[in-house]
């Protein structure tokens, strides 16, 4: 660029110094046309004083003999007057006309003339001897006039005095001044010839340059459109092969008029010369892209932001352009927009644009990333296969199946009207929220990553107001995903215990009876499962294994919550639990732990602030009473608030302000244990969305049991439930 600017430079400069030659040239001859044309003028002048001259003296003749021959007139007749007076004046002129082309001075007669200065040394000669004869005939006439008008004066010898004096002079001065006139017409008629000569040689010699000056720089503009037609070309064939999209873009953000071929391919439109580039990407790219866009590129047209620093916030780094045909959408591309500035001088003159399509790198780094996270999922699962006991591995299996299929029966119906779908969403939200917790407590992120985004979308439905069935479709999707996740750590439990007949004929024996209803097929697999590691583990191994299963699900979400726990059970194994409610054991269980360790547990500093040690304790304890499994779960925490719980209701507009304030504690806690209503103002992993206690109490109700919670506020929290054992 700066060598074409140099050329470009180069060329208009001998162009400019040929033209200032070229008028240089004319310049000179018109200041030659000037001073010649003021020579001929003054000489023009001359000619003309000279001829005045030699007509006053004829005159002064003719006057002198007028008066002669009327002598004896009265001297003051009009026609003696009108004589005396030319004769004066012609007189004067004569005088002032001969002053002048001696020394040049101006002439007034009626109108003023420069008279020029005669400088030849003939014409000084000839103009003397005038002088000299005038100065013979002057004074006789200023005696003749000095008293010709006075009647006491006898002036008539003045006047012959005179009148024979100018006989004389005045045919010396004619001669003279002819001489004179003659002279200075051949200065001049020979100047008017040089002039003619210079001006045809001057006029020939400009006509010659124009044509040289015509001809040379035609060949060079030949030359230079034939050199820009080839580059033209050049740079035709490279926009026409390269694979990448290349144009420029003003400070307005309308593409140049010239753009590479493939640029037409990659933005999939032909009209891009001259376009405006926002318009071109509108509708393929969001509002707000587009506007970063724009800012983005009048930065790079700030010469005080460098250009380094501003590519990292280059907004279309590997961008999705949508297809704008709707037939079209699977068409949508990927490109890569980078931005280069592109200088005249020291002055940002354009921004160079190179687009790239990199769809099919986007989608393999996509498909990548998705093996990765895939791996990543795959390691998750078997780091807590190997780690956690196949039964409470198996268990977690069986019961996910057994949670989808339940939400799977829970969409199949329709619901007609909007109470029907709010129970169909709370149950669906209630199961969801169920596994989770389960997920949680084994370390499966990709489970409770699923969960939880399923949790996001029930819980903007149950905010929305008014639902349809339709509102329930993306559901499937999550189910479909969980159940793939299900499946896969089943697959990848059955290879790492492939060895293990009795494992392959229990997890057979689980698929094979899932036709059956869910509460028959979770009770088979619970006895297969049991029926697989009886022989394999001890009651107090079992006992160990799912106390440090609960010990580490409380140590998890404690350090989420950035608090500490200390967690004690008693009665966690199967002598105590029978198979029958295992699950909904486990389901309560873990429930009550996240509430405790949430709600309940206050962190270290406001512990220590309030006179208690900085760990928190929780005793989970499961006994056998009177023919009922009796769970009891107590935490040293904060207590129930039923002031805050009175709060929350007006705030989420559950109750008037009034109404709030008539509620009793029985009631309070009923609204406590309600779908959907939570204490806490954000929900995250562990809590927030209302469901923990709803879960507790609906499966309380499910198996006929009872809930019993007590409070001291500050002190202690105690959830005490009670299942029949038949």
């Amino acid at each position: 660029m700066a060598v074409a600017m140099k050329n470009n430079n180069s060329r208009y400069r001998s162009l400019i110094l040929s033209i200032a030659v070229f008028l240089a040239l004319i310049g000179v001859l018109l200041a030659f046309t000037f001073y010649t044309s003021s020579v001929l003028e003054r000489n023009t002048a001359l000619v003309n004083v000279s001829n005045k001259t030699a007509n006053n003296a004829q005159a002064v003749i003719k006057d002198l003999f007028d008066l002669q021959s009327s002598v004896g007139e009265h001297i003051n007749s009009p026609h003696q007057k009108r004589v005396r007076e030319r004769l004066a004046a012609n007189a004067n002129d004569i005088d002032q006309l001969l002053s002048g082309m001696d020394s040049g001075a101006d002439y007034v007669e009626g109108h003023a003339q420069n008279i020029p200065k005669i400088n030849t040394e003939t014409g000084l000669a000839q103009l003397k001897e005038v002088q000299n004869d005038w100065n013979r005939l002057k004074p006789r006439i200023e005696a003749y006039l000095e008293g010709a008008d006075d009647i006491r004066v006898d002036s008539s010898d003045e006047l012959s005095l005179a009148y024979e004096q100018a006989k004389t002079s005045s045919l010396r001065m004619n001669d003279a001044l002819n001489s004179l006139t003659k002279e200075v017409y051949e200065d001049t008629k020979q100047q008017a010839n040089t002039i003619r000569l210079i001006q045809i040689l001057g006029v020939a010699a400009i006509l010659a340059y124009f044509i040289i000056f015509v001809f040379f720089f035609v060949r060079r503009l030949r030359e230079s459109d034939a050199e820009a037609l080839e580059a033209r070309r050049e740079t035709q064939e490279i926009m026409q092969t390269v694979n990448t999209g290349l144009f420029l873009l003003d400070k307005d953000l309308n593409i140049g008029q010239q753009h590479s071929k493939a640029l037409s391919n990659i933005l999939g439109t032909e009209r891009l010369a001259g376009e405006n580039f926002t318009n071109v990407l509108r509708g393929r790219l969001s509002e707000k892209d587009l506007s970063t866009t724009r800012q983005f590129i009048e930065q790079l047209y700030n010469p005080r932001v460098k250009e380094k620093l501003v590519d990292d916030l280059n907004p279309l780094h590997k961008v999705m352009l949508h297809n704008n045909s709707p037939e079209q959408v699977s068409d949508n591309r990927y490109l890569d927009f980078k931005f280069s500035r592109v200088y005249e001088g020291k002055d940002i003159a354009r921004i160079l644009v190179n687009v790239n399509d990199v769809s099919d790198a986007v989608r393999l780094e996509q498909r990548l990333e998705q093996e990765r996270a895939q791996s990543d999922m795959q390691i998750e699962m078997l780091a807590t296969i190997l780690n956690v006991e196949p039964k409470i591995i198996n268990d977690f299996i069986v019961n996910t199946k057994l949670h989808i299929d339940r939400m799977n029966n829970i969409l199949k119906n329709p619901g007609s009207n909007q109470f029907e779908l709010e129970s169909k969403l709370n149950s669906i939200y209630r199961e969801m929220h169920s596994l989770k917790g389960e997920a949680s407590a084994l370390k499966l992120h990709s489970f409770t990553k699923i969960a939880s985004d399923a949790e996001d979308q029930l819980h903007g439905m149950q905010n929305q107001g008014k639902l349809s069935g339709n509102d329930f479709l993306p559901l499937a999707v999550h189910l479909d995903e969980l159940l793939n996740l299900s499946n896969t750590i089943e697959t990848l439990g059955e290879r790492i215990n492939q060895s293990s007949p009795a494992a392959a004929a229990s997890r057979q024996s689980g698929v094979a009876t899932r036709s059956a209803n869910a509460t028959e097929q979770f009770a088979s697999n619970r006895s297969a499962s049991s029926a697989l590691h009886s022989s394999a583990v001890s009651a107090n191994e079992e006992d160990a294994s799912l106390t440090k299963y609960y010990q580490e699900f409380a140590q998890q979400i404690a350090d989420r919550q950035q608090k500490q726990v200390q967690l004690e059970t008693k009665g966690l194994k199967s002598s105590i639990i029978p198979d029958s409610l295992s699950q909904v054991v486990k389901e309560i269980s873990i429930q009550l732990l996240r509430n405790a360790i949430v709600h309940g547990i206050e962190t270290p500093a406001e512990r220590e602030a309030a006179g208690k040690s900085a760990t928190g304790h929780i005793q989970l304890t499961v006994e056998n009473i009177d023919q009922s499994l009796v769970m009891t779960l107590n935490d040293d925490g904060q207590g129930i608030d039923y002031e805050t719980i009175r709060a929350r209701l007006v705030a989420l507009e559950r109750y008037s302000q009034e109404q709030a304030n008539d509620l009793n504690q029985d009631q309070l806690l009923s609204e406590l244990f309600s779908s959907g209503f939570t204490t806490r103002q954000s929900a995250d992993e562990d809590g927030g969305r209302g469901v923990g206690l709803d879960i507790i109490k609906e499966r309380v109700q499910e198996h006929q049991g009872h809930l019993n919670v007590s409070s001291d506020q500050g002190k202690m929290t105690r959830f005490v439930i009670t299942l029949p054992l038949q």
